[in-house]
C-alpha cells in the first residue's frame, strides 16, 4: 500500500509539472526552432481543429518567382530558413516548395498569422449573433476587466489595437509584456492572460493611437470563446476547417490548466491548409455553400483602420493592409499569409528565421512577394 501511495504521489507530481512557458519560443536557438516549429504539440498543450473533406487545390501552370537581384527560389529559401512556400492563383497551385525536411503533411506553427484566424472567427460570431456589435464594451464578455484600463475599450478597438493600454511587444526582452503575459498568480476560473491584462495601465485614450499588442488578440480569442461557449479550435472547426474542407487537422495551443487558447498565436497547420484559409477569405467566406461571416466582414476587416507610421501600409482587424488592396497575416520568425484580391492570389510562407523580427528579413520576405508578382506580370 505504501508503494502504491508513493507511486500515486509521483504520478500526481508528474501531472502537476507544467509544460515549458509558451513564451519560451522567443528564446530558442536555431536548431530548437527548426525542430520545434513542426512539433509544437509535443512542447505545449493544444486542442485539435478537425478537418473535413478536402477542398481541391488543383495544379495550375508552374510559376517561378523572378527576384530583382538575381536570386533563385532555392537560394532565397536556404538563406532565410524557409520551410515551405505556396502560391495559389485562381484556386490553382502554381508553386509548392519545401525546405528543412518539411513536406505536405508537416504542420508548422503560424505565430501571429493566427491573429487573422481569430479575427475571422469574430466575423463568424457576429453572423451567429453570439457577439452583438463591435461597439460593445469588452467587459460585456470579459467582466474581470471592468476595474482596469480596459473598462471603456470596445471590441472594435481591440481588433484595431487602439485600446490605449500600455504594452511592450519587445521579443528579445524577457521582461517585456509579450514575454510575461502568461506569468503570475492564477485566480480560479480566470484565464491567466486576463489576470495579467487587467493590471496594465492606460497610456492613451481608447481609439487614439495604434500599438501592436499580442495580448489583446488573446483577449479577443477569450471574448469569442465566452460569447460562443466554444473553444477557438472547436469554433474554427465548426465554421471553417471542416465545412470549407481543410485536408488535415490543425492544432491550436492552449493553457494546460485553464484550457484557454492563445488567440494571438499558436495555430499549427499544413502549408496547403494555410493556403485554403486564404482562399476561403479570398472567395468571400463561403463554406459548404453558405456564408460564414457577417455581411461585409471581409471588406471591413481587411481595409485600413489604423495608421502604423509606415508608407502605403496600415492595420485592419488583425490584418496588415496595403494601399494596393492586398492584405496579410504576418507571424514572427518568417510566417506569411498574403492575399491579393486583384490578382486572385494567395501566397503562404512558413519559416524559422534566426530572429523574431528584423528589417532585413522582412524586406527579403516582401521581395519574395514582389518576385511572385513579377512572374505573374504587373497589373
Amino acid at each position: 500500500m505504501r508503494f502504491l501511495a508513493v507511486l500515486g504521489l509521483l504520478f500526481l507530481a508528474g501531472c502537476a509539472t507544467p509544460h515549458a512557458r509558451r513564451t519560451d519560443v522567443l528564446f530558442w536557438n536555431q536548431p530548437q526552432r527548426e525542430a520545434a516549429f513542426r512539433t509544437m504539440e509535443t512542447h505545449y498543450a493544444s486542442n485539435v481543429v478537425h478537418h473535413g473533406k478536402a477542398h481541391p487545390l488543383p495544379v495550375g501552370a508552374p510559376l517561378l518567382p523572378r527576384f530583382a537581384d538575381g536570386a533563385t527560389l532555392d537560394s532565397y529559401m536556404a538563406a532565410h530558413h524557409v520551410a515551405g512556400v505556396m502560391v495559389v492563383q485562381d484556386g490553382r497551385i502554381r508553386l509548392e516548395r519545401y525546405g528543412h525536411g518539411a513536406g505536405p503533411t508537416t504542420r508548422w506553427t503560424s505565430f501571429s498569422v493566427a491573429k487573422s484566424f481569430t479575427s475571422t472567427l469574430v466575423g463568424a460570431a457576429l453572423r451567429d449573433g453570439a457577439i452583438r456589435s463591435l461597439d460593445d464594451k469588452v467587459t460585456r464578455y470579459i467582466p474581470e476587466l471592468v476595474a482596469g484600463a480596459y473598462r471603456d475599450v470596445t471590441i472594435r478597438q481591440l481588433l484595431e489595437m487602439t485600446s490605449g493600454v500600455r504594452w511592450n511587444e519587445d521579443y528579445v526582452d524577457p521582461h517585456s509584456d509579450v514575454a510575461m503575459m502568461y506569468e503570475g498568480m492564477r485566480q480560479p476560473g480566470v484565464p491567466l492572460l486576463v489576470t495579467y491584462m487587467s493590471r496594465l495601465p492606460r497610456e492613451f485614450p481608447p481609439g487614439e493611437r495604434w500599438v501592436y499588442k499580442t495580448g489583446e488578440t488573446d483577449l479577443v480569442g477569450i471574448l469569442v470563446t465566452r460569447a460562443t461557449g466554444k473553444s477557438l479550435a472547436g469554433y474554427l472547426s465548426e465554421k471553417i476547417w471542416a465545412p470549407y474542407g481543410m485536408a488535415a487537422d490543425a492544432l491550436w495551443l492552449k493553457d494546460e490548466v485553464d484550457g484557454t487558447e492563445a488567440g494571438g498565436s499558436g495555430v499549427s497547420a499544413t502549408l496547403a491548409d494555410y493556403a485554403r484559409l486564404g482562399q476561403f477569405v479570398l472567395d468571400g467566406g463561403i463554406a459548404a455553400g453558405k456564408p460564414v461571416l457577417a455581411d461585409g466582414w471581409i471588406a471591413d476587416a481587411t481595409r485600413t483602420h489604423s495608421g502604423i507610421g509606415a508608407p502605403s501600409r496600415g492595420y485592419g482587424y488583425q490584418w496588415w493592409t496595403y494601399d494596393d488592396g492586398s492584405y496579410e497575416g504576418i507571424g514572427i520568425f518568417g510566417q506569411l499569409l498574403h492575399i491579393d484580391p486583384r490578382r486572385h492570389l494567395v501566397i503562404v510562407q512558413l519559416a524559422a528565421w534566426p530572429v523574431a523580427t528584423s528589417e532585413a528579413e522582412a524586406k527579403a520576405r516582401a521581395d519574395f512577394v514582389r518576385a511572385v508578382n513579377r512572374a505573374i506580370g504587373e497589373l
